[in-house]
């Protein structure tokens, strides 16, 4: 028997259990494998509470969690992919990373190469393959560019902002204090707009001279994707990946998107841009050689043991993190 973080019920971060459970053995194509740190992203918020998800999630009790890192300790029937022994990430459904070991289908876990630490790449995985995924093919940041990142000294903005950067783009980053604004200039923002206090779509026409951003990395949601369709040039491109204010408004597909300036709008995810095991393991080498290039550093901002998950979750949840949140089993 292992413990777990089960919750019995959807809500608030008190339905979480700290649980004995069993970890059976690895079927056909699967794995059990033993975790040293364990990934937090806002999505697990979602689940939580029961809100608009796109992965299917099975009925409670479950266990939450979509990315881990940990060791290989036993091989199911067919299994080629990885050894016993072998250090891997994943972070790809099915849920159940929350616990402190599990069972997990082979062809989506990456092996992880030697000189990245696991608690780094635990914080890592899911926002360095989603940016990955939101700069390389959602749009193909390019010289010149001038992008839009919300939540600039959050977890994903730790990745967004410097790897677009690097990529030559002029990085307009949003934050809700003042107090992150030093943040997001750090990660290599050129301009930083506390939404809480500016109208961000005027300051970006500003910015920009009048003409708009190329691409907005919309994570908030309801209360700024308007906002940002109206920081657009026209025809450019409104990437909205996350909504943490709560699901956003419905889109006049004339008034919000062709009026304005024939925009664009997308709601990228990761399970459908790796849904094969060839382009999730390039995806994931292009992330790793980003670390040791030191594109990508290292992102955690705060760790939690794992049986105190739910005090993880108040704090992503009352945007009291800058970076990402690991928990240590």
């Amino acid at each position: 028997m292992v413990k777990a973080a089960v919750i019995h019920e959807k809500g608030a971060p008190e339905v979480f259990c700290w649980e004995e459970v069993d970890v059976p053995d690895p079927g056909p194509g699967e794995v059990r494998l033993r975790h040293t740190a364990i990934g937090v992203n806002y999505a697990d918020t979602y689940h939580r509470r029961g809100m608009p998800h796109v992965i299917p999630l099975p009925d409670p009790p479950l266990i939450l969690g979509l990315e881990g890192v940990g060791i290989v300790e036993a091989l199911g029937e067919g299994v080629t992919e990885v050894a016993v022994g072998e250090r891997v990430g994943y972070c790809k459904p099915p849920v159940g990373s929350y616990a402190e070991a599990r069972v997990y289908p082979a062809d989506t876990l990456v092996p992880v190469p030697d000189g990245i630490d696991d608690v780094a790449l635990a914080g890592l995985m899911m926002s360095g393959l989603t940016a990955q995924m939101l700069l390389k093919r959602t749009y193909p940041v390019k010289p010149g560019d001038v992008v839009l990142v919300h939540a600039a000294a959050g977890g994903m903005g730790h990745v967004l902002c410097p790897w677009a950067k690097h990529l030559g783009a002029t990085v307009i980053g949003t934050v809700g204090s003042p107090a992150k604004a030093g943040i997001a200039l750090g990660l290599g923002c050129d301009h930083v707009i506390d939404y809480e206090a500016e109208d961000f779509p005027a300051r970006v026409k500003e910015i920009t001279g009048g003409e708009g951003c190329d691409v907005v990395y919309e994570s908030i949601g309801k209360t700024t994707l308007k906002k940002s369709l109206a920081s657009l040039k026209p025809m450019g491109l409104c990437a909205a990946f996350g909504h943490a204010s709560g699901e956003p408004d419905p889109i006049d597909i004339i008034r919000d998107l062709g009026t304005p300036g024939a925009y664009y709008i997308t709601r990228p995810g990761l399970h459908w841009y790796a849904r094969d095991r060839a382009t999730l393991l390039a995806a994931a080498a292009d992330l790793f050689d980003a670390m040791r290039a030191g594109v990508v550093r290292e992102t955690v901002g705060a760790t939690y043991p794992l049986r105190d998950v739910a005090e993880a979750h108040r704090a992503i949840e009352n945007r009291r993190t800058t970076g990402a949140i690991v928990l240590l089993p």
